[in-house]
């Protein structure tokens, strides 16, 4: 079964998630946690190099990403729930260092990822962040995309 590469990604993105998660709350090494999932959780219809970009890539940036972040929250970071800080992190690395993924696929599969695992709403505000984050990081691509979006 060959699996397309938008649903490889999505899936190496929930996988990505879940690790992060796991990284955040209980603080074991992230090669650890990498084979631990690879050894352990279902990784055929997941983009397997993608995840682990982003599990390699997504602590080594945690300074960056926080500074990101930070100023656009409505509360302490340490008050951010776990999951959300995680699909943030997800958000807004790729934002920063994905360029060739479209910022509003970025902000969709964090809703998405928000919807399946966040909180009860918490993908308004995950997209709310995000999206300012976007704005920051991508001016342009997001003021053209903004041009044609009618109002209702």
């Amino acid at each position: 079964m060959t699996v397309s590469l938008p649903k490889a990604r999505h899936m190496a993105r929930v996988r990505a998630l879940q690790a992060l998660y796991q990284w955040q709350l209980a603080g074991h090494n992230i090669q650890e946690i990498e084979l631990q999932f690879l050894d352990g959780q279902d990784m055929t219809r997941a983009d397997v190099p993608y995840f682990q970009k982003l599990l390699r890539q997504i602590p080594m940036q945690v300074g960056t990403l926080n500074d990101r972040i930070k100023p656009l929250l409505d509360r302490d970071i340490a008050q951010i729930d776990p999951v959300e800080h995680a699909i943030l992190y997800i958000g807004c690395y790729e934002l920063l260092y994905c360029q060739d993924i479209p910022w509003r696929i970025i902000i969709n599969e964090s809703v998405e990822l928000a919807k399946q695992f966040g909180a009860d709403q918490s993908y308004k505000y995950i997209n709310g962040i995000l999206d300012k984050v976007a704005q920051q990081i991508r001016p342009h691509e997001h003021k053209t995309h903004k041009k044609f979006v009618k109002k209702p």
